[in-house]
């Protein structure tokens, strides 16, 4: 066994033995000098993973060394297999994508000199004519006569920062321009490497992790209630920031991080590790007849996944839409429970009486919804679809499960259960 694989293995054991071979290994790899690509992302998220989920501080401390060597071990390597979706915002790297508005503007404020336009993937560079026309005179002129002007080379005289364009022009504008932007990483603290918020108590797992089987809504919702705690202005646009980051470097956006009510950011203790911090949005943003919500959850300081939430008022009660994500690299985790507690939290909150799941979170035109048994994730927890023909096959399905040693549902079955919602009552 590699000592790569032997590392990945130490993320479901546990207990002192377990901690000291979990040191002795990233002290090996700490001294190794990888320079394959494939390999480096391998050593980055299962350290990373380790990080979030330490059996002890020495391997806290060893996993952030690691990390924070990563922008050294990454130089001089073909950059592209560290920009894919799945794996990107490892320190070193960088990323290009197409931003909205408010995302661009938020980056380009903070991160400035980090971010500029990708002029060789910039295809349609004749849409800022009109916009570098108005706004340098001298451009306007070049347009009028000059069959192709060089608006890069007026750009870059105007300033050629991405910050002096946003500031000019209006968000619909901007939008429109479809601006590819690349964004150099570096050493930045934004790096999935070394993004942290600050926690006063780390959580160490010297026991197994809780399974699904060890997860029950029922003692979950009768347990003492979460505690949510509303963030001063600072510090909502401080986490915000934090937010937007470990999004974007993740070609993510979200409407909730997009349209943020900083002065209705909360923070929740959620146990074991884990700060959830989640916002709804400005009256002006919001959707008719229906409340929105969005969060993400930090384990142990390190952002691990988001969730968006969509409520509306029905006879009997509150329904509640909820798009659950926890990023990849953590779903070997404590992925049932830390969903139950925010089922907790919504319901406490918000009054929710019926939790929903809408088909593509279950595989409906989702493949990795699909590859990972979705359905049965959230059918195993007590979600049952509402579909009467679709509740058939599953019961169906369960049968088979239950009386077939090995039986598998097929990709096929699996997408046939996923063409309609799942829903739990929860009165």
């Amino acid at each position: 066994m590699s000592v790569l694989a032997a590392l990945a293995k130490c993320k479901g054991e546990f207990g002192k033995a377990a901690a000291r071979q979990t040191a002795a290994l990233l002290e090996r790899v700490r001294r190794m000098r990888i320079r394959d690509p494939e390999e480096l992302i391998e050593l980055h998220e299962t350290v990373l993973f380790l990080r979030a989920h330490p059996q002890s501080a020495r391997v806290l401390k060893l996993a952030d060394q690691i990390l924070f060597s990563f922008s050294g071990r990454v130089g001089g390597l073909d950059q592209e297999p560290f920009e894919y979706s799945d794996v990107s915002g490892i320190a070193g790297t960088g990323l290009g994508t197409t931003f909205s508005y408010p995302f661009a503007k938020s980056l380009a404020e903070r991160h400035g000199g980090a971010i500029h336009i990708d002029w060789d993937h910039y295809q349609h560079a004749d849409k800022l004519g009109p916009i570098l026309g108005r706004l340098i005179p001298e451009a306007f002129a070049d347009w009028a006569v000059a069959p192709h002007p060089d608006w890069r080379r007026w750009y870059e005289q105007a300033g050629g920062n991405l910050g002096w364009l946003i500031s000019r022009v209006r968000p619909d504008v901007y939008d429109l321009l479809d601006l590819p932007l690349r964004w150099e990483l570096s050493d930045s603290s934004v790096s999935r490497s070394h993004a942290r918020i600050a926690c006063k108590k780390i959580f160490y797992h010297s026991g197994p992790f809780l399974t699904r089987n060890n997860v029950s809504f029922t003692a979950e919702f009768a347990a003492p209630k979460i505690t949510a705690t509303r963030l001063p202005r600072q510090q909502a646009q401080a986490i915000l920031d934090i937010i937007i980051d470990a999004s974007a470097v993740r070609y993510r956006e979200l409407y909730g991080f997009l349209y943020p009510d900083l002065a209705g950011v909360f923070h929740a203790d959620l146990g074991r590790g884990v700060a959830f911090y989640f916002l709804g949005i400005p009256r002006k943003w919001r959707l008719p007849r229906r409340e929105y919500y969005a969060g993400m959850y930090f384990k142990n300081g390190v952002p691990t996944g988001y969730v968006e939430v969509i409520s509306s008022r029905e006879e009997g009660g509150v329904r509640m839409e909820v798009g659950f994500n926890l990023y990849y690299t953590f779903r070997q985790g404590e992925t049932a429970w830390l969903y139950a507690r925010l089922l907790k939290l919504f319901r406490e909150r918000y009054g929710v009486t019926t939790f929903a799941i809408d088909p593509y979170q279950i595989g409906h035109q989702n493949d990795e919804a699909i590859e990972s048994g979705a359905f049965w994730f959230y059918y195993k927890l007590g979600f049952r679809p509402e579909s009467p023909e679709i509740a058939a096959l599953a019961e169906r399905e369960e049968r088979k499960l239950a009386t077939r040693p090995g039986y598998r549902s097929s990709p096929a079955t699996l997408r046939k259960l996923a063409a309609g919602s799942m829903a739990y009552n929860c009165g």
